[in-house]
């Protein structure tokens, strides 16, 4: 009978492959079975490539005695090849087996878990997991910086607590509310503030969505109210320092924008002109199409949406535009044609995000005193048709020079309702002042805005101490916005901020101002202090002259050349003013006045100034002392046209302004009408609000 022909020598090689395969699995097994060792597989996977120095502190092994137990460790893992290191970076990455490893301990995890009936949790990564004490502990070390000894103790209360609960499933925000609440009973607050989970009650959530903004704004609004609420948040109780987070929570000072306060600047200056090979976004936003240079009007009409989207996400107040005109009026004659292009742009560009509420999210420069008559008639033409088909618009033209032969044109793009400024040197439309420290600068910090009317209710009437207290105050809010300032550059070196930084060549220039703004100069000094009968004009400006002056000594001493004091308008004048409200009790000189908020800048009445310009003497006056920006608004709401022109003409001698009447907005139907009314005069509808 005829033997099988075995090949033993090939039988043998196949045993010892399965064999050495074998050994490999539960050498990998082994390597899963420390907690250690898959936590550093997790960090590496979330958080890699990470140098060695890293990567310890991070898996919680922070004290020399466990830098041996750490070292252990990690050798397990580089055998096995869950992990590799670059030699030539000296970082550490997780491999591709090591990525299947992590999930595959993931799912036998969950499973074991799910069927043994075991407390498990619920994580905000979407994942099911066994609780594990361990985490705890390193949570409180990693994150809170609490010493190893303390956060053994801590963990071991909060798991008496936890075993306590008799719940089904845990999660995440439930065991770090109990960690904090055990932090709090042994008087660990600095420690708790570090560990403070960020976020919303599920209600107000809810809310948002019912609420009627979200019917005018749509997902993207609620995203962005709910995201500004968290970083606003994070701002107050983890990145000021204590003494600016309690001056604000107190209404001593107001944080205008408080969501993305501590990212974005406030506004950004940019000259189109100087964006000679276009807007070089390197390898950020890659999704974004590069821009060329604007050369030519339809470089202008096809690049400068897009640009202004990318610039309006990256400011919280205004985007203020020089050079799209001269760009924009290349090889164009024809009135009619100017108009219709520049109505096109403008209502391509209406779609870009605001963080701002009332002031223009953008300004286009409109150089009066370059152009003809006709050019200007024609661009406020262009303008008026984008207001016209906008309800509430959100750019603004800032008319800049002698334009007295445009003013027919101006005041019919006022009356429908656009953001005219006219000044005789560039400004933002807020009033801002471009000019910093003698330098153009790119960006200008602002909205820190101080309650002056608090100060004065606290001084008993002496002008003196009230400048002294004023004085006092001005130090920390500069020193708060220096550390701002420097915050925020720093996001741009990082590439955070990846087309303001491209478009004002922010690393190479690197010039920027801090400016605090005051608010309700005129309630404080003419009412609260008692000057409104006789020399009243005369103390506003000295308590002026002391802000600049303190400013100026403060802002050298922080380093801050270009530190100014303005008074422009932000949302602190309604904040100040309930605040105060409610701390003295209903404030008379605003009911008198028939006003919920305070005073911002200077507000002039239109029928008023035409038989009395003491007003404007004072605001020019006020302008001269400001080296922030002033805000002088000119108010033309029951005008006729001829009587706006008029108004207008007389608020030239004025170095900026902004004309302006004041209209509701039906968020039913979308039209505008006047105010008088209470319903709207084409649908009937009783929501609308005011700008």
């Amino acid at each position: 009978m005829e033997q099988p022909n075995f090949d033993y020598q090939k039988e043998s090689k196949k045993g010892g492959v399965l064999e050495s395969a074998s050994k490999r699995v539960r050498m990998i097994f082994s390597v899963m079975a420390s907690p250690n060792r898959i936590d550093i597989l997790r960090i590496l996977n979330t958080k890699g490539p990470l140098t060695y120095s890293e990567l310890k502190a991070l898996a919680g092994f922070k004290s020399k005695k466990e830098s041996g137990k750490f070292a252990y460790h990690l050798r397990k893992l580089l055998r096995q090849l869950l992990v590799a290191l670059n030699k030539a970076e000296r970082r550490y990455t997780i491999t591709n087996l090591g990525k299947l490893v992590l999930s595959l301990a993931r799912q036998i995890e969950e499973r074991s878990i799910i069927e043994g009936g075991k407390m498990y949790v619920r994580t905000s990564k979407h994942t099911i997991e066994e609780f594990n004490s361990h985490k705890i502990i390193q949570s409180l070390v990693r994150e809170a910086n609490l010493p190893v000894e303390q956060a053994h103790k801590i963990t071991e209360e909060v798991e008496n607590k936890i075993y306590k609960f008799q719940t089904a499933y845990l999660t995440s925000s439930l065991i770090r509310e109990t960690v904090n609440s055990v932090l709090i009973e042994h008087g660990h607050e600095e420690y708790r503030n570090k560990l403070a989970r960020l976020g919303l009650p599920s209600s107000d959530i809810v809310e948002m969505f019912s609420s009627e903004e979200a019917g005018r704004n749509g997902i993207d609004g609620v995203m962005s109210r709910v995201a500004g609420s968290v970083f606003s948040e994070y701002l107050v109780f983890n990145t000021l320092p204590k003494d600016i987070a309690d001056m604000h929570l107190a209404g001593e000072i107001n944080i205008s924008n408080s969501g993305v306060w501590g990212m974005l600047p406030d506004t950004i200056f940019l000259d189109v002109s100087e964006l000679e090979e276009g807007l070089d976004l390197k390898g950020r936003l890659l999704s974004v199409a590069r821009l060329p240079a604007l050369k030519g009007s339809d470089d202008v009409a096809s690049a400068l949406p897009a640009l202004v989207s990318l610039l309006s996400r990256e400011a919280s107040t205004e985007v203020v535009l020089e050079g799209v005109v001269p760009a924009l009026l290349k090889n164009i004659k024809d009135p009619e044609d100017i108009a219709s292009r520049f109505a096109r742009v403008l209502v391509a560009s209406s779609a870009a995000p605001s963080y701002s509420s009332s002031l223009p999210a953008t300004t286009v420069a409109v150089p009066a005193d370059s152009l003809d008559a006709k050019q200007v008639g024609a661009l406020l033409d262009g303008y008026r048709k984008y207001v016209d088909a906008t309800p509430v618009p959100r750019i603004g033209l800032a008319l800049v020079g002698k334009m007295k032969d445009s003013l027919d044109h101006a005041v019919a793009a006022v009356r429908s309702g656009g953001m005219i400024s006219i000044s005789s040197n560039l400004r933002a439309g807020s009033g801002m002042r471009k000019s910093a420290g003698g330098k153009a600068a790119a960006m200008t910090l602002h909205s820190l805005s101080i309650n002056l009317p608090r100060l004065a209710y606290e001084s008993n009437k002496d002008e003196t101490y009230f400048r002294a207290k004023l004085a006092l105050m001005i130090k920390p809010s500069l020193a708060a916005m220096s550390m701002r300032k420097k915050t925020i550059t720093d996001y741009a070196k990082k590439g955070l901020l990846p087309a303001f930084a491209s478009s004002t060549q922010m690393m190479q220039r690197g010039v920027s101002s801090i400016v605090i703004n005051l608010t309700g100069t005129k309630e404080s000094v003419y009412n609260i202090l008692g000057h409104e009968s006789s020399g009243g004009a005369e103390v506003l400006q000295k308590v002026l002259k002391t802000a600049v002056d303190v400013a100026g000594t403060q802002g050298k001493q922080l380093g801050e050349d270009a530190a100014g004091i303005a008074m422009i308008s932000d949302d602190s004048g309604t904040r100040f003013a309930s605040l105060d409200s409610e701390k003295y009790g209903k404030i008379s000189l605003l009911q008198s006045q028939n006003t919920a908020s305070y005073s911002q800048g200077m507000t002039l009445n239109g029928k008023e100034i035409l038989s009395d310009k003491a007003a404007i003497q004072e605001c020019v006056a006020i302008d001269r002392l400001l080296n922030g920006g002033f805000a002088a608004g000119l108010d033309l709401t029951d005008l006729s046209p001829a009587e706006a022109k008029s108004a207008i003409e007389a608020a030239l001698e004025l170095p900026f302004f902004r004309p302006r009447i004041r209209l509701a907005v039906c968020t039913t139907c979308g039209r505008r009408s006047k105010t008088a009314a209470d319903r709207c005069e084409f649908c009937k509808s009783p929501h609308r609000i005011i700008v």
